[in-house]
């Protein structure tokens, strides 16, 4: 018997159309795994199983009658709790957050997937406001890793990415500031994409301002693009949004031949990525130059901005805060609590400093991606660690930015960036390839990813099974 929690989106909507299967079965699927892995991983802070149900009924009886709602009908998908899902609280990973009222609206991304016909399995877990790398949150606790639930899932959408990896679902809704969607991608081993700003419309705007994005998290890169087909709908609660763009899914058989792709494997030595970390991304740019692509080693041309990054994501979380008495103030995460107190000690031109920065690291990668169509990295230097710490243990870290070089510069740019898995690491946990391209080019980012798919270099791995489910 066909096992339905271990299928993409796309294979449920083939069986789907050929009776083979229903929505039902698939959404019972799904609930099934999330009751199995639930205690194990910590990836859900809330589940509707009735309520899903009951929209997969209603998805079934489409299906009856050969009158499919939208693109996703019937599809299981989950959604990380920074974002509006009506019929029940966001509560953001936070105790500061009443759990009262109407919650009676949906972000844009969820009210797209909502008129596609998708079903909701329930909200994901993240760290509190999506402040970190990391998922655990004085609400939810901590949540760990499918492979290994002593390790992290990453973060901040790494409930997301657990759900996605454990079957329970195939597509989830993540959020992006810093790395957000393609750190949990790396350590779970999915798929995970940052679209261009503005392509995903997102209200209520997120305090971190122009860093936040938000994105698919799938099991590969094809659903991925079918998901960004649904969720790149106008929407004009957001100003910043893009307009609408061509089909993602059509983009996809482009393949890579005559692909001009720029492989850093440190950033010109900037940064100390593990052996074995190295050897699997390395084995994935060797199979984009067997398919075709014209490969070259190259560095983009900008030093590490993470002083700027800081200055701007700390004084997001500053703004947060900033009307919290002292109650609330003492409930939030002490790490949260450390960064909004340095982000209002920045002045308004340290803001525009970084600003500055910002936008010459934009020009930088402009000049860069008028040589080299795509540019492939790292999506992070090291495997998962342990659950419930922001650093690895003796890394000397301080931040979660300080294990994450590869990732946020391209919050900084606005660019579309993806993990693809690309093999594990000497620990047997996942390792993620990064794949970058300029901005708007985001159909590039999925080509080269469902090309490595194709070619073996990625692909759907089995459903990791914790012990005791």
């Amino acid at each position: 018997m066909t096992d339905l929690s271990a299928l993409t989106a796309r294979q449920l909507l083939a069986g789907y159309e050929k009776g083979e299967f229903s929505p039902v079965d698939a959404t019972r699927a799904a609930l099934a795994r999330i009751e199995a892995v639930q205690p194990l991983v910590n990836a859900f802070v809330r589940v509707d199983g009735a309520e899903a149900l009951a929209q997969a009924e209603a998805s079934a009886a489409r299906w009856r009658s050969k009158e499919p709602l939208g693109l996703v009908d019937g599809v299981p998908v989950s959604v990380k709790d920074l974002l509006l899902m009506r019929g029940g609280p966001t509560l953001r990973g936070s105790r500061t957050t009443r759990a009262r009222g109407g919650w009676d609206e949906d972000a844009p991304s969820v009210a797209r997937l909502r008129e596609h016909g998708a079903v909701f399995l329930g909200k994901t877990t993240t760290p509190e406001f999506g402040w970190k790398g990391v998922t655990d949150s004085p609400l939810s606790g901590v949540t760990g890793n499918p492979y290994d639930p002593s390790r992290t899932a990453g973060g901040s959408s790494g409930g997301s990415a657990a759900a996605v990896a454990l079957g329970a679902g195939p597509l989830s809704l993540g959020t992006d500031g810093g790395g957000s969607v393609r750190i949990p991608a790396s350590f779970c081993g999915i798929f995970g994409l940052k679209p261009t700003y503005g392509r995903v419309p997102l209200y209520p705007s997120s305090p971190f301002g122009t860093l936040a994005h938000v994105g698919p998290m799938t099991r590969d890169a094809a659903d991925a693009a079918l998901l960004m087909d649904v969720v790149s709908g106008p929407d004009w609660r957001d100003w910043s949004q893009l307009a609408p763009g061509g089909s993602m899914t059509a983009a996809l058989d482009g393949g890579v031949k005559g692909l001009r792709v720029a492989y850093s494997a440190s950033f010109g030595g900037q940064v100390a990525v593990r052996p074995d970390v190295a050897a699997a991304v390395r084995a994935a740019v060797g199979k984009l130059a067997e398919l075709g692509a014209y490969v070259e080693e190259a560095d983009p041309d900008f030093a590490d901005p993470v002083e700027s990054f800081h200055t701007l994501w700390f004084s997001g979380a500053a703004r947060l805060v900033q009307h919290f008495g002292k109650e609330q103030r003492d409930l939030l995460d002490p790490g949260l609590r450390e960064i909004a107190a340095r982000g209002a000690r920045y002045s308004a031109l340290d803001y525009l400093a970084a600003v500055d920065v910002r936008m010459d690291l934009g020009r930088r990668m402009g000049r860069f991606h008028s040589t080299y169509d795509v540019l492939v990295t790292p999506t992070l230097p090291v495997t998962a660690f342990e659950a419930g710490a922001e650093v690895p243990k003796g890394s000397g870290h301080r931040r979660w930015t300080g294990w994450t070089p590869f990732t946020y510069p391209f919050n900084l740019t606005q660019q579309p960036a993806a993990s693809v898995p690309c093999g594990t690491g000497s620990d047997g946990l996942p390792v993620g390839v990064q794949v970058v391209a300029a901005r708007h080019r985001d159909d590039l980012v999925l080509r080269a990813a469902h090309a490595l798919y194709g070619s073996g270099a990625a692909g759907v791995s089995p459903v990791p099974r914790p012990a005791g489910t």
